[in-house]
């Protein structure tokens, strides 16, 4: 079964409108803006029949000019990032735990929906920390309408981590949380969490250690 994302995505590379596709799967315009504001828009003749040409015309003019200026950016983006030393990556991942990380308890964690995300910090620990494959101690954090097998399977698959080597999974029963966070997320959250094995510059030491590097950045800026 597609997740309603996937959906989503299918329905407007079919030419529906961001209305016509909130109708369909009950999703807020906001999602559906973020989900598919990449995704180029030709109008299907049930958008054309119900908007009309002329508005059609202008919605078609605005989204050339915002490609424009997405192409433009890379472009400009592209030339000031050409290269990342070994030290622009110790600093990057520092921003990243400021924040993502946990810092009110002394575990090392990192917390987040997006496995590209995942695997910046996976190799941050890896090459800064020295933080190995069998330290990682990674959980999910679901909502009900999350296949809790096919959240495990993609995101093993995701971060190549086996599932064995995974902690509990939490399902997220709040009945004062938004059905619509829920739809936001067809995979859950990731909690990456490290565990010491034994290794006494790992766990504890390791978090007082990220905490301090934070510390010094800060005081420095």
């Amino acid at each position: 079964m597609s997740s309603l994302r996937d959906q989503a995505i299918a329905l407007r590379r079919k030419g529906f409108s961001y209305s016509l596709i909130k109708q369909r799967l009950g999703i807020p315009k906001s999602t559906l803006s973020n989900w598919l504001g990449n995704i180029p828009f030709q109008p299907n003749q049930e958008v054309i029949r119900r908007v009309g040409l002329a508005r059609l015309k202008s919605a078609l003019y605005k989204q050339r000019l915002k490609f424009d200026s997405i192409e433009r950016a890379k472009i400009e983006a592209q030339k000031d990032i050409t290269h990342l030393s070994k030290r622009d990556i110790f600093f990057l991942g520092i921003g990243l735990y400021l924040g993502e990380g946990e810092k009110t308890f002394e575990n090392v964690k990192i917390t987040n929906a997006d496995p590209k995300i995942i695997r910046l910090a996976m190799k941050w620990f890896y090459e800064t920390c020295g933080v190995r494959k069998e330290n990682f101690r990674p959980s999910v954090h679901t909502y009900p309408d999350n296949v809790i097998k096919e959240v495990l399977k993609y995101w093993s698959k995701e971060i190549n981590i086996p599932i064995s080597q995974f902690g509990k999974t939490v399902i997220d029963t709040r009945q004062n949380k938004s059905n619509f966070k829920r739809k936001k997320l067809p995979h859950g959250t990731l909690q990456l969490r490290i565990a010491s094995n034994g290794d006494p510059r790992l766990g504890v030491f390791l978090h007082r250690k990220i905490k301090a590097w934070m510390e010094s950045c800060i005081a420095k800026i």
